[in-house]
C-alpha cells in the first residue's frame, strides 16, 4: 500500500491509532524510556537529554507536558503524522517505523493532518504543544528540533 493522501485516509489512521491506544492502556514503559510527564522531573530518557537544551526551552517543553498530567497512558507510535510511516490499502492501515514508540499520553499521536482525530480546539492545542515539545526534545539540536521548539509557546 501507499501513504495516506486524503482527509478520509487520515481519519482511518486516527481510528487505527485509537484502537492501538485502547489495546495498550497501562502497559509498562520501554526500558530506558520516559514519558512526556516523566520529564517534568527527569532530565534524561533514551534519546532525550534536557540538559543539552536551553533552560528557557526546557521550561516551555515542561509547561506543555504539564498539561498532560493525570491522563491515561498507553503505547504511542511516536511519529504517525509522517506519511512515510503509514501504509494503507483499501481495507487496512499499517504503521511502520516503531523506533520512537513508547508509553505516553495518546494525545501525542493524534496531532494529524486535517485534524483527522477530530480533537476540539482546546484538546488540539494541548496535544500540538506537547507533541512539538516532545519532538524538539527527542531530536535536540538539529534544525528540525529548533523549528519544533519555536512552535512551543512561552509560559
Amino acid at each position: 500500500g501507499g501513504p495516506p493522501e486524503t482527509e478520509a485516509d487520515w481519519r482511518r489512521v486516527a481510528d487505527t491509532l485509537r484502537r492501538l491506544h485502547r489495546l495498550t492502556q497501562d502497559w509498562p514503559q520501554r526500558p530506558g524510556w520516559r514519558s512526556s510527564t516523566d520529564l517534568l522531573c527527569a532530565e534524561t530518557g533514551t534519546k532525550i537529554d534536557l540538559a543539552a537544551m536551553p533552560p528557557e526551552g526546557v521550561a516551555r517543553c515542561r509547561a506543555a507536558w504539564a498539561r498532560l498530567i493525570g491522563r491515561q497512558t498507553c503505547v504511542v507510535h511516536g511519529n504517525p503524522n509522517n506519511p512515510g510511516n503509514v501504509r494503507m490499502t483499501a481495507d487496512r492501515v499499517a504503521l511502520i517505523d516503531w523506533d520512537e514508540a513508547h508509553v505516553d499520553v495518546p494525545d501525542l499521536d493524534l496531532v494529524l493532518p486535517h485534524n483527522a482525530a477530530g480533537l476540539d480546539g482546546g484538546a488540539h492545542d494541548i496535544a500540538a504543544q506537547a507533541s512539538a515539545a516532545w519532538e524538539a526534545a527527542v531530536c535536540w539540536d538539529d534544525e528540525y528540533a529548533i523549528k519544533r521548539l519555536a512552535e512551543v509557546r512561552a509560559v
